[in-house]
């Protein structure tokens, strides 16, 4: 092998005389981004040394991974790889096809310029002889004018249908400039390069070899897509797990054998090299790289992108800086935080918003939603200070009790003397807890807790704020391993990089139907549909079409990575459900103790069902959380709602029968320090 990978390096110019053969690709093995390609070729080979040279290959071959089979005793002495910018590639049928028809319109406009110069040499003759009749002739008056009325009368045809022939050439041209651009574009003119491969032979004997050639091509790839349709309400989902398959690789795949592969050939799997730990004072490093895991793959033929950017509690950013990165093409959220921009000439989305993380997406679909997350300190370092600090890990709550608090990333924890947290390691309080008592490995979270809501179990140990630190109890280990779907059905995929619609399965899914409103994000009532076992299937993130009673319902998303033993999908929004919420704007109650601002909330949701149906609907809605001591609330009343109190969430399950109306309402109470603003 070594002496192979010399001769690859080192011999680029070893090869001279070598005979060209053709190859046929057998099967193509299609990963997110790239293709392996396997060819066959038939070939002779005398005894001894003999030279062959694979054309009218792919120009975008990764060399490093070609792989020959089918030796049978013969050895190989060198294989080169090479681009040929020279040779003419023979047309294909489609391109005959228009080579063709440029050769007919041009056989008919010689035609038409044939009759043109006819119709001049008569224009010719007609004026020759008028001169001659008038010079040897002594004509009367009426004999003039009856020869002037017909030279008058032929001139005027000859010169209309000369223009009409000038007409029809024009019209021939437009037609033979416009097979010339799509003649042009099967050519792949301005020309592009081929590739070929040369290897060189040692056969101890004359013999024939059916040879085998793999390698690996870029831009390639496929991407899932899926229709999911239901023809009614309590009836099965049938879903249909599609590729979007395409290719430019400069090479057509005729009939060949497809399989596509979840896995990616090109991940990064070289190993990690571990430096020495140096201690010092200071600001400490973080010598730890990890690969990110992207979900989702870029798929080149999404144009325009559309969606809506929301917080972590589900409310529209309005404002949302959206980007095509590498450009300066973007566009700004709405106020409902929707946006829609044009895509065409980029590959991911960059999504921007004071004081929240930075988000970088694949351009994976024509709908992208984002919810952005609050920001962290930069370079690794959060710095706990004053009323709160800017990392939503480490909550805004120890109110300047904790100022001397740094955390920097999970690597280091410091603390000046004077100001003493409460540490809980485990679960367990630990005392006199210093920097180096944790190894900077060991640490898997870290959270600050706010002082109301440890008060009431650690009592006045929690005065200077709580910091928990939770460690990590085993080791997580991914494993390479993917799904392949073999495609029973031969395709010809053309190398101009259009879309090819390729059905993996069709899968029928018993579904539960439920209709769902969240009226202070959103009044609308949606259709949803949840199914489980949804981890057989070995789905991955893609797009999906949504089909309900015949009708195109509009697109969602399918993340399988965010989901565990159940998966909701949206089948639209049902306008035959009412949810409306509204504030009690009771105004008269007290607003001021002191210097202590007082807020009372009351919301009803009127809920009304016009379905010719019973329906089952849930409802959400929310009560705020305090992440401040000095702000309260209390007196909740959350009446027949479920409340989830850590999260601060109502849910309310309701079953209506057709026409039946509901109203459900919930309050609370918010007091805080008078002149300071809160948001609700």
């Amino acid at each position: 092998m070594k002496k192979l990978l010399f001769l690859l390096v080192f011999t680029p110019n070893l090869f001279f005389a070598a005979n060209k053969i053709p190859s046929k690709i057998k099967s193509v093995t299609l990963y997110a981004n790239s293709a392996d390609i396997s060819r066959v070729a038939h070939l002779k080979l005398a005894q001894g040394t003999s030279v062959i040279t694979l054309t009218a290959l792919s120009p975008k071959i990764d060399e490093s991974s070609i792989q020959i089979s089918g030796l049978n005793g013969v050895s190989i002495q060198a294989i080169s790889y090479s681009l040929n910018y020279l040779e003419n590639i023979s047309l294909g049928p489609e391109a005959l096809v228009f080579t063709k028809q440029i050769e007919a319109i041009g056989l008919d406009i010689s035609r038409l310029k044939n009759d043109i110069f006819g119709l001049n040499e008569e224009e010719k003759v007609l004026n020759t002889n008028r001169l001659v009749s008038s010079e040897t002739q002594a004509l009367d008056l009426d004999k003039i004018k009856a020869i002037s009325q017909y030279y008058r009368n032929r001139i005027t045809e000859i010169k209309n249908e000369i223009f009409s022939l000038n007409l029809k050439i024009n019209l021939l041209n437009e037609d033979t400039v416009n097979l010339q651009k799509q003649l042009s574009t099967l050519q792949n003119i301005p020309s592009e390069p081929k590739g070929e491969i040369t290897i060189k032979f040692d056969a101890p004997i004359a013999t024939s070899l059916y040879l085998g050639i793999t390698y690996n091509v870029q831009d390639a790839g496929w991407i899932p897509n899926y229709d999911i349709k239901s023809n009614k309400i309590n009836h099965a989902i049938a879903l249909t797990y599609k590729a979007h398959v395409y290719q430019k690789t400069g090479e057509n795949w005729d009939n060949v054998a497809l399989t596509l592969a979840t896995g990616n050939p090109n991940y990064n799997a070289v190993k990690p090299s571990l430096a020495s730990h140096y201690l010092n004072f200071g600001q400490s490093k973080n010598y730890r790289s990890e690969i990110e895991k992207r979900k989702f793959a870029y798929n080149p033929s999404i144009k325009t992108v559309t969606g809506m950017v929301t917080d972590a509690s589900g409310q529209p950013l309005p404002g949302c800086s959206v980007l095509v990165k590498g450009t300066t093409q973007g566009t700004s959220s709405d106020f409902d935080g929707k946006y829609s921009l044009n895509v065409a000439n980029g590959q991911e989305l960059v999504f921007s918003y004071v004081g929240f993380k930075t988000n970088e997406i694949p351009i994976y679909a024509s709908l992208i939603n984002v919810r952005l997350e609050e920001d962290a300190q930069a370079l690794n370092e959060v710095v706990v200070m004053g009323y709160g600090t800017q990392d939503d890990a480490i909550s805004r709550s120890l109110q300047g009790r904790a100022t001397g608090v740094q955390i920097r990333g999970v690597s280091s924890i410091y603390m000046e003397e004077e100001v003493q947290p409460l540490y809980i390691i485990d679960g367990v309080p630990v005392d006199d807890f210093m920097e180096g008592d944790l190894d900077a490995d060991e640490i898997q979270h870290i959270e600050v807790l706010n002082y109301s809501s440890s008060e009431a179990i650690y009592g006045s140990r929690a005065a200077n704020g709580i910091i928990v630190i939770s460690t990590k109890k085993s080791s997580t280990v991914e494993e390479a391993i993917q799904t392949k779907f073999e495609i029973k059905k031969p395709y010809s995929i053309s190398a101009n990089g259009d879309i090819s619609a390729i059905e993996i399965n069709t899968y029928t899914l018993d579904a539960t139907y439920e209709f769902f409103a969240a009226p202070i994000i959103n009044e609308h009532v949606f259709l949803t549909a949840s199914f489980k076992d949804w981890e057989k299937l070995n789905l991955l993130p893609g797009e999906a079409n949504i089909y309900f009673s015949g009708t195109y319902a509009g697109k969602t998303t399918i993340d399988p990575y965010t989901v565990k033993k159940e998966m909701t999908v949206s089948l639209g929004i049902d306008k035959a459900i009412t949810v409306m919420r509204k504030q009690d704007k009771n105004f008269k109650s007290k607003s001021f103790t002191g210097n202590t601002r007082i807020l009372d909330r009351t919301y009803q949701i009127d809920i009304k069902n016009n379905k010719p149906m019973a329906i089952d609907l849930v409802v959400m809605d929310r009560i705020p959380i305090s992440e401040n001591k000095e702000i309260k609330v209390s007196d909740i009343s959350t009446n027949n709602a479920l409340y989830d109190q850590e999260k601060g969430l109502l849910t309310w399950k309701l079953s209506l029968d057709k026409n039946e109306e509901t109203s459900e309402t919930f309050s609370f109470q918010i007091k805080y320090p008078r002149g300071r603003n809160i948001t609700l």
